[in-house]
């Protein structure tokens, strides 16, 4: 198990909302992590639509991913995360449910936690196209510790990739002015 690390890290995150406007929930959560001064949104995926998964009787999702440099651990990035889901209205009712956003953190410069706060890598991003076809966007072909080939390869066997769609390009912007794709 590890824990903190001094510096900065790179953090990946997924995205997702299929209550109100989606995109703007989105951007709005991208923006409040980018407000703090130990977070900076270095690059966000393309933006897709996708089936819900689970509980199916829901609208679809928007879902999307972004990488984050951060000088927080992982535990301290994720209380933050969870705070910006409840101001932005999300509300726990029914697993898998509807949800004005959620914010899950995936994976930390190759970090292995396992608390009952946190699991890293997420325990089940590797299983679903909502997750990795936005990952697969952000994450570097030769980023060093082979989770791009593991994208790739969970892609190449994965069912269910019809069911997200490509929906628009990221208009996102840091405070900057920064914007990648």
């Amino acid at each position: 198990m590890t824990h903190a690390t001094s510096g900065t890290s790179e953090a990946y995150i997924a995205l997702g909302a299929n209550l109100g406007n989606r995109e703007a929930t989105l951007l709005e959560a991208l923006r409040r992590l980018d407000v703090y001064p130990e977070i900076k949104v270095l690059r966000c995926s393309r933006m897709y639509e996708t089936d819900p998964v689970g509980y199916v009787d829901q609208p679809c999702f928007v879902n999307m991913a972004a990488v984050l440099q951060t000088t927080w651990s992982p535990e301290q990035l994720l209380t933050v995360m969870q705070r910006i889901e409840l101001e932005l209205g999300r509300e726990r009712k029914i697993r898998f449910g509807p949800r004005t956003v959620d914010l899950d953190l995936l994976w930390v410069e190759g970090q292995q936690i396992d608390t009952p706060l946190l699991t890293l890598p997420h325990p089940r991003m590797m299983e679903r196209a909502f997750v990795l076809v936005p990952l697969a966007d952000i994450v570097p072909e030769g980023e060093i510790s082979g989770l791009y080939r593991e994208i790739q390869q969970a892609l190449n066997i994965m069912d269910g990739k019809e069911g997200v769609r490509f929906w628009k390009t990221c208009n996102w912007r840091s405070e900057s002015g920064h914007f990648e794709n």
